[in-house]
C-alpha cells in the first residue's frame, strides 16, 4: 500500500471515498494483502469475503462508510470465534453481536477480522497458548501491550485505520502508550457493554485505538448512549467531534505527577518527558498547574485484584480446575490464589480499600480539574513477556516485594478504572526508539474536555501517525 495511505486515519479515509480518490474495496484489498504478509500476529480471524461484500456496497456518507475495522477478540461478533483468547474455549462461537458493534456496523464500518487480546484481558501483555506471541512494530522483540496489544500493533504498523478496545485496568491506554497511538479510556457506562453484560467490579469500559484524535471523537459519537441490556450505560451526547477544539479548556487546574498513585518505580528519563510535555499541553491551553498532595493514597492490595476474578470464576465454573493446563500462567495463578484465598472477610478487605481509594480520588479533584501522570513506568518489555519486574537496571522485587513489582507496570493506570472517569494516552516521543505516553485523567463525563485538550495538543506537538520503519 501507498505510505501515504497506510498513514491516513479513518476520518481522511472517508473523505477519500468521498471524493474517489480511492474505493472502500480498492483499500480494503491492500489492507487484507498487508495483514496477509505481516509478521505481528496482529489478527486471530480474517472475515475477508463477508468484509469485501461490505466494502462493495458501502454508503460512503455514513460516518465510518467504507472503513476497515479491527475488532477486539474479546468482543462478539456473530458468526465469528469468541474464545477469549483461550483454548478453554476455542470451539466457541458468537451468537450475537455487542450493542456498541451494531452501531458502528450502522455507521458503515467493514469488520475485517478479530485483533489478538491477551487471555480474558487480564495481563497487559498480548501472548497467549492460542494465538501466540504478538509483536510492537516499534521493536518486534517487543510487546505491543495488553490486553488489546493486536489492535495497538495493527494500527501502528499501518494495517488497519482503527479497531476496538477494552479498557478495564489500562488495557487501551497501556498499548497506546506503547505504540505511539491515541487512547481514550471513557467514563463507566459511556459506551454500552450489552448485550448480556456482566456487572462485575465496574472497572471495564468498551473503547478504541485510533491514530488521531478525531478518529476516536467519532468513534465515541457513533457508539455511546444509553442501551436497555446495560443498566449502568448512560445518556447519549452529541457533538464530539464536532466541537473539537471549540471549548474553553483555560484556566483548568492540573496537578503534574509522574508517578501518580505511587508506582513502585517509574524510569526517570520518562518522569523527564511527562513533564516536559505537560508543559507543553499546559502553556498551549492556557492550563492553571497547582500543587496537590497526592502521595497518600491508600495502597491497594492482593485482595482487591482477587475480587476482579469472579465474572471469571463465573464464565470458567464447569472447566475450571480442570482446564487449568490450557491457561497462560499470569491467569492461572491469580485463579489459583483466589480460589484458596477469596472469601468474606478479603471480600470486605477489597470493599473497605475501594471505598476509601473513591474518597481520596474525590478529595484530588476537589482541587485540580486535571491529572497529568505517566501511562507507563517504562518502555515495551519483552514481547513473550512475563510481566515485568525490572525497570532498568532496578529490580523490583528486591527493593519493593513481590506484590508490587508484579503491579509495576498497571499502577498508573488502574486508577482511573477504580474510579471510573476518563483517561487517556498521548504520544510524547520515544526514548531509546520506544514510544512514551502521557496520561491525562479528568473528572466523570468529561470526555469532551479530554478530547479538546488532546486535539489541541495533537496540533501543537504532532505524532508519528504509523511507525517509520513498520515492518508490514
Amino acid at each position: 500500500m501507498d505510505r501515504d495511505l497506510m498513514q491516513e486515519d479513518a476520518v481522511g479515509l472517508v473523505e477519500l471515498f468521498r471524493n474517489k480518490t480511492v474505493s472502500p474495496s480498492e483499500y480494503l484489498e491492500e489492507v487484507l494483502t498487508n495483514i496477509s504478509n505481516s509478521k505481528l500476529n496482529a489478527f486471530c480471524y480474517l472475515d475477508e469475503q463477508n468484509a469485501r461484500n461490505v466494502a462493495a456496497l458501502a454508503d460512503v456518507w455514513l460516518p465510518f462508510g467504507g472503513v476497515p475495522f479491527g475488532i477486539k477478540q474479546l468482543d462478539p461478533v456473530k458468526g465469528w470465534p469468541f474464545t477469549g483468547a483461550s483454548l478453554v474455549f476455542k470451539d466457541r462461537v458468537a451468537d450475537y453481536d455487542a450493542t456498541y458493534l451494531t452501531r458502528l456496523k450502522n455507521a458503515g464500518a467493514v469488520f475485517v477480522g478479530q485483533t489478538t487480546a491477551s487471555e480474558f484481558g487480564g495481563i497487559n501483555c498480548t501472548s497467549t497458548k492460542i494465538n501466540g506471541i504478538t509483536r510492537n512494530p516499534w521493536n518486534l522483540d517487543k510487546t505491543p501491550g495488553g490486553s488489546s496489544g493486536g489492535s495497538a500493533a495493527s494500527i501502528a504498523a499501518g494495517l488497519i485505520p482503527i479497531a476496538t478496545g477494552g479498557d478495564g485496568g489500562g488495557s487501551i491506554r497501556i498499548p497506546a502508550g506503547f505504540t505511539n497511538l491515541f487512547g481514550l479510556k471513557v467514563t463507566y457506562g459511556r459506551v454500552p457493554k450489552g448485550p448480556k453484560s456482566e456487572i462485575g467490579a465496574l472497572t471495564a469500559v468498551l473503547g478504541c485505538l485510533s491514530k488521531s484524535v478525531r478518529d476516536t471523537a467519532r468513534f465515541l459519537d457513533v457508539t455511546n448512549g444509553y442501551d436497555t441490556r446495560d443498566t449502568l450505560s448512560l445518556s447519549k451526547v452529541e457533538g464530539y467531534e464536532k466541537h473539537l477544539g471549540t471549548l474553553n479548556v483555560s484556566g483548568l487546574k492540573v496537578v503534574v505527577t509522574p508517578n501518580f498513585f505511587g508506582a513502585a518505580y517509574v524510569n526517570p528519563a520518562v518522569e523527564t518527558m511527562i513533564e516536559d510535555s505537560a508543559e507543553v499541553l499546559i502553556k498551549s491551553c492556557k492550563l492553571n498547574k497547582v500543587n496537590v498532595k497526592v502521595s497518600d493514597f491508600p495502597k491497594l492490595s492482593l485482595s482487591w485484584a482477587m475480587s476482579n476474578t469472579v465474572g471469571l470464576f463465573s464464565e470458567l465454573e464447569n472447566f475450571y480446575p480442570d482446564c487449568a493446563d490450557d491457561l497462560t500462567g499470569e491467569i492461572n495463578f491469580i485463579l489459583n490464589v483466589a480460589s484458596h484465598n477469596y472469601n468474606i472477610k478479603t471480600a470486605a478487605q477489597s470493599e473497605k480499600e475501594r471505598k476509601d481509594f473513591n474518597e481520596k480520588m474525590a478529595d484530588v479533584f476537589d482541587e485540580a480539574d486535571l491529572i497529568i501522570t505517566a501511562t507507563n513506568p517504562d518502555t515495551a518489555f519483552d514481547a513473550r513477556g512475563p510481566m515485568p519486574t525490572k525497570v532498568g537496571q532496578v529490580d523490583l522485587i528486591k527493593e519493593f516485594g513481590f506484590e508490587k513489582a508484579i503491579g509495576n507496570n498497571g499502577a498508573l493506570t488502574i486508577p482511573a478504572n477504580m474510579y471510573g472517569c476518563p483517561a487517556m494516552s498521548l504520544p510524547i516521543g520515544t526514548l531509546e526508539s520506544m514510544p512514551v505516553g502521557m496520561q491525562v485523567i479528568a473528572k466523570h463525563n468529561s470526555e469532551d474536555i479530554l478530547l479538546d485538550l488532546a486535539y489541541r495538543f495533537e496540533k501543537t506537538k504532532p505524532w508519528t501517525l504509523i511507525c517509520p520503519n513498520s515492518p508490514v
